[in-house]
């Protein structure tokens, strides 16, 4: 194969099926991949729509899956290389940690944490043996800083950080790099039709009913500064054309500086801010 391979996972919507445009557009032949085929053809259109459809295919992959991930990895070494892995799999579970059961905490690990360590192990050795490649893990401001009614998706993605972290390390003498993406709030974002709140969090007799409600209106006001999603595509692609590229790229309105702020103030008058502003 001349081209170079690019595998994307989660690529029936959102960042995913962005990012597969984007490396087809940057010259990659790309495997997109998404566990409903049966969502396949708005990625296909779009696809046809900018002339690089015979540079994309669709592959059925269930990240949560040992068998689906098996057979996936059967499907990828025969063709012979791998170049650019995209973890972008993933949704967001939402409630207060009271009232989230352990098996709803279990749920979104099993696709936002363990999903990915089972994708990457699957390719490791191929990219190994080549002595290149990259591995490109979204993750979210949520995985540097907390956010209340969130605690599920927030701690998959502190644990995604901590172990892109240790990955990078053991693999940077092997030629592959690992790479973090850590969006703010865009169209895609977990508080639209991504999101999944327990069911008792949703109930007016939850005693986090009210506080729930104010998080959501607060978020709801700020839904006009989201962000373009196509940016974080673009910067997908640009990380995996380049060379020397960093562990973190925080990308969105206030991301920086939210990170900054939470590394140079104390935690007494971050949390007197962020309560402050959410329960108005």
């Amino acid at each position: 194969m001349e081209k170079q391979l690019a595998v994307v996972t989660g690529a029936s919507s959102g960042f995913g099926l962005l990012i597969s445009l984007e490396l087809a557009k940057k010259g990659f032949y790309v495997v997109a991949t998404m566990r409903d085929l049966k969502k396949r053809m708005y990625l296909i259109n779009e696809a046809d729509r900018y002339g690089v459809k015979e540079y994309i295919e669709v592959y059925p992959l269930d990240v949560t899956s040992r068998e689906s991930i098996d057979q996936w990895r059967g499907f990828i070494e025969g063709k012979g290389r791998i170049d650019i892995l995209v973890n972008n799999a993933g949704f967001a579970g939402a409630g207060f940690a009271e009232e989230v059961s352990v098996e709803e905490y279990r749920q979104q690990f099993e696709t936002n944490f363990f999903g990915v360590i089972g994708v990457t192990q699957a390719i490791l050795p191929l990219m190994r043996q080549q002595g290149r490649g990259k591995i490109i893990n979204m993750s979210s401001i949520s995985g540097r800083v907390g956010f209340p009614g969130l605690s599920p998706y927030v701690s998959s993605k502190y644990a995604l950080e901590g172990w892109s972290e240790s990955l990078r390390l053991e693999l940077k003498p092997f030629g592959v790099d690992v790479i973090l993406i850590e969006p703010g709030s865009y169209q895609t974002n977990i508080w639209s039709s991504g999101k999944q709140v327990t069911e008792k969090s949703l109930k007016r007799e939850s005693p986090y009913y009210e506080v729930m409600a104010k998080i959501e209106r607060y978020i709801e006001k700020g839904a006009d500064s989201f962000g373009d999603p196509a940016d974080v595509a673009k910067l997908a692609a640009s990380i995996a054309t380049k060379e020397g590229a960093s562990l973190r790229y925080p990308i969105g309105k206030g991301v920086k500086s939210s990170i900054l702020l939470k590394t140079i103030l104390p935690w007494s008058f971050l949390e007197k801010y962020v309560l402050k502003k959410l329960m108005k």
